[in-house]
């Protein structure tokens, strides 16, 4: 089986600063004809608010013609505690009536596929510890085959035991017991995006993996943090063989490295009081 992951797309029919780069995207995945295609979330520009970011990007995503499963990222659906746009009811609502479920999982030869939402991790929603029981159950009716989760945010930056991020990875609290949960059951694969930045390293037998953006790169007029891995887009080719996970991330060609630094104002704008965190 040959799955494509991509990652942070920010499309939008009102906002089309990174559209350029769905037109090359979509034409690669073509010409791989993966069995699947996953997006680990910012599918869209705003789709948080404006809920024509969603019906766009869902429809340019069918548009593939090859089954897709997506989970939402902070633009999609909210961020958790945000002071303007945090992740809601209303929100998710809006996410599941154009892209389906926001956690999901298949099962594949000898791999069980897991989709999270990981706007929802820390979140205080009621669908919080929803989601975490489902995925308790989920985890543990695996029966023998490897388990791959996918999500947005990164659980962590440099080290599973390193102090809040903020806006750049999973809160410790819920990290922790992801973490916990990931070492009981062996997981074979974490697979994020949010970061624009590709990476991938390993942690208790774990590979992680960062997926690169497929819209723009993040420069240094954002102030991000320092962070391992390489600053480009791209996309992630798995080849599921029997219980064998293989990935490698990959040169996607006709893809432009706009910089989010030379047109933030125009796409992210920030509010005067309370304003979101940069992509």
């Amino acid at each position: 089986m040959r799955i494509i992951q991509i990652s942070d797309t920010h499309l939008s029919p009102g906002k089309r600063q990174f559209a350029g780069n769905w037109p090359p995207l979509a034409a690669w995945i073509a010409d791989q004809a993966p069995d699947l295609v996953i997006h680990t979330g910012d599918v869209t520009i705003d789709g948080a608010d404006i809920e024509e970011d969603l019906r766009h990007a869902a429809a340019l995503m069918r548009s593939l013609g090859v089954r897709f499963r997506a989970v939402p990222g902070n633009h999609d659906v909210g961020d958790p505690g945000h002071p303007r746009q945090p992740v809601t009811t209303e929100r998710l609502g809006r996410w599941r009536a154009h892209f389906g479920p926001d956690r999901w999982f298949e099962d594949t030869e000898g791999v069980r596929l897991i989709g999270l939402n990981a706007m929802l991790l820390g979140s205080g929603e009621a669908e919080e510890e929803v989601q975490a029981a489902w995925l308790d159950a989920v985890m543990d009716g695996a029966d023998g085959r490897r388990t791959a989760w996918f999500l947005h945010r990164p659980l962590f930056i440099d080290s599973p035991d390193e102090p809040d991020t903020g806006y750049w990875s999973v809160k410790p609290q819920s990290r922790a017991r992801l973490l916990e949960l990931a070492r009981r059951h062996s997981v074979a694969l974490i697979a994020s995006g949010h970061l624009h930045r590709a990476h991938e390293f390993r942690h208790d037998g774990c590979l992680y993996l960062w997926a690169p953006a497929s819209a723009f790169l993040v420069g240094p007029g954002m102030n991000a943090p320092p962070m391992p891995g390489e600053n480009r887009l791209g996309a992630v080719v798995y080849t599921i063989d029997a219980a064998l996970l293989e990935a490698e991330i990959v040169h996607v060609p006709g893809l432009v490295p706009y910089l989010i630094d030379d047109v933030v104002d125009e796409v992210y704008p920030r509010p005067s009081v309370n304003g979101p965190a940069r992509p």
